[in-house]
């Protein structure tokens, strides 16, 4: 069907795109869920907050699965690699992703206030949590990872969890909070009511700003503050999956190369920005479909600016510079990919319709009218 390079470059964007899917989809239901306590204050009002993701949460996690499992498939060294390096902090997502539907649908099987205050509290943390280790996994990624291969191609990893939380990485994680809380925000002016509404632009006006500010510092960090790296020797783009057949270097500003190679990719920071900076406005006039549209277009392209910058780097070891992963030398074999593409192009766009297929069954605000008469059947 394609060579071997073709289907790899394939499979990088697919999981580029799966991975703003899942951002994009889960992302809001992590805003909304971080925002409960800010924009809710009566029982009534948590319950209106909830319900706008209590019916697509788990139809929304889809994306999360298949990323996982593109990963695994497509790029078997990159999964053994990111989840052996990363199992703690992934760990602690999937807590907090398991006590999130816990939390919503036990929070009102008791009507007792502690009872309810304590699991309101557990939705927000899990929704926070997700949010921050994600950011901090791609700052890391930027960065560098310390794990190297022997000469069997057995992993050693040498970092530590709390070596994650390293200043840029921590930055990074302030701006996926900041860009998701804002794509809550914008989801709940769209599908919430009254008050909450208000109190949602109001929340999205302060986060727009300093998701633009916190992004720009990043930037400007990643210029002139952080060594990238560049693959020193010749790489043939349709060779075998062996890492240690390259030499990688870092240099200082490396990450700034494809920019200059590839004069388009420029293109993904300036949308992500300019789609951020016009979200808060939108917010504002009421366009609450279009400012959702433009919060999901600056989560999708700030992550597209980090896939963009990098390639064709997908894991870069700071350890042991040459044993980086990259699109060249981390995927499965040409066959692999070729069945995966096809089965990929008949169930992806099933998924695509019956998710638009449940959000217009599921269009309409959420009421606190609805909820008072459904009490016994809502979240």
């Amino acid at each position: 069907m394609f060579d071997y390079e073709i289907m790899r470059l394939i499979w990088w964007a697919l999981l580029g795109i799966l991975l703003i899917g899942f951002a994009v989809m889960d992302g809001f239901d992590l805003g909304v869920a971080l925002l409960l306590p800010a924009v809710a204050r009566t029982d009534i009002e948590r319950r209106v907050v909830i319900n706008t993701i209590g019916p697509v949460w788990e139809g929304n996690q889809v994306w999360l699965i298949l990323g996982g499992g593109a990963i695994f498939a497509a790029w078997p060294i990159l999964y053994a690699t990111a989840f052996s390096g990363f199992y703690l902090a992934m760990f602690i997502v999937l807590a907090a992703l398991i006590v999130r539907p816990v939390a919503i649908k036990f929070r009102s099987k008791i009507d007792n206030t502690r009872w309810r205050a304590t699991w309101d509290t557990a939705i927000a943390v899990s929704g926070l949590v997700p949010a921050l280790i994600f950011g901090v996994a791609f700052g890391n990624v930027i960065l560098g990872v310390p794990f190297k291969f022997d000469d069997t191609m057995r992993m050693t990893y040498e970092g530590t969890f709390f070596g994650l939380l390293n200043p840029f990485a921590l930055l990074s994680g302030l701006i996926s909070v900041a860009m998701l809380t804002l794509h809550g925000a914008s989801y709940l002016a769209l599908k919430a009511s009254g008050v909450i509404v208000d109190r949602a632009v109001r929340v999205g006006r302060v986060m727009a700003p300093l998701a633009i500010v916190l992004f720009i510092l990043a930037g400007v960090w990643v210029a002139f503050g952080v060594d990238g790296y560049v693959i020193t020797s010749n790489l043939p783009h349709d060779g075998p999956s062996n890492p240690l057949l390259k030499v990688v270097t870092r240099q200082a500003g490396a990450w700034l190369t494809n920019y200059g190679t590839f004069p388009w990719i420029l293109a993904a920071p300036v949308v992500g920005v300019a789609a951020l900076a016009i979200t808060p406005f939108l917010l504002a006039a009421r366009r609450a479909g279009a400012a959702f549209i433009a919060s999901g277009a600056g989560v999708a392209a700030i992550i597209a600016t980090a896939g963009l910058s990098i390639f064709p780097f997908m894991l870069p070891s700071s350890l042991e510079p040459s044993a980086s992963l990259t699109v060249w030398d981390a995927s499965s074999s040409h066959l692999t990919l070729e069945i995966m593409l096809f089965v990929t192009a008949v169930f992806l766009p099933l998924i695509l319709l019956y998710t638009a297929w449940v959000y217009r069954v599921l269009r309409g605000p959420v009421t606190a009218a609805y909820i008072e008469g459904n009490i016994h059947s809502v979240y």
